[in-house]
């Protein structure tokens, strides 16, 4: 497995992994208007590609030299700080670690979650934060492993149905 920095050469199998995943997931939850909206928000190759420009956000690329196996990213301001009662002064948030269905248990969300928290660490930042959805488990465990705790309720919006979601946050020293 390789970690590496996205290019815009990238788009397309970015785009189909945050689909594949994001239905794979969570897309029995939802009214096909509200999934298609969403999906369109957040994975069309244009919204990728708006993002991967955007100098706000950066990304981390897992890989096998073959297909991308998964993909976190990083985003200052935190799209949360908002939402929370957090006194950081410098949080950062996490968005959408996601891996390829077929490869969960692999190991490849902990190389992305580190890598991460590493670059959080590097750039300076004293938290990191991320929404997890209420019911999604093994989502919560996973990040309580590393050191996340809640710290509020949020909304989050796939097209007009609203999920109830946690704020999670992990302070870096």
């Amino acid at each position: 497995m390789i970690l590496r920095p996205v290019s815009l050469d990238d788009v397309s199998a970015l785009s189909r992994l945050g689909t594949e995943s994001f239905i794979a997931a969570f897309g029995h939850l939802y009214k096909k208007a509200d999934l298609d909206a969403f999906l369109e928000q957040v994975y069309s190759e244009k919204s990728v590609e708006e993002e991967i420009r955007d100098d706000h956000c950066v990304h981390c690329l897992a890989d096998d030299g073959e297909r991308l196996l998964g993909f976190v990213k990083l985003r200052h301001p935190s799209w949360y700080e908002e939402d929370s009662p957090s006194d950081a002064t410098n949080p950062v948030a996490l968005g959408q670690l996601y891996t390829q269905p077929d490869a969960t248990g692999q190991g490849i969300g902990a190389a992305l979650m580190e890598w991460a928290i590493a670059e959080a660490r590097q750039r300076g930042h004293d938290a990191i934060q991320l929404s997890v959805w209420s019911e999604n488990f093994g989502g919560q465990r996973f990040y309580q492993r590393y050191g996340f705790e809640k710290v509020a309720d949020i909304d989050f919006y796939v097209g007009e149905h609203r999920d109830e979601e946690f704020l999670y946050e992990l302070r870096l020293a």
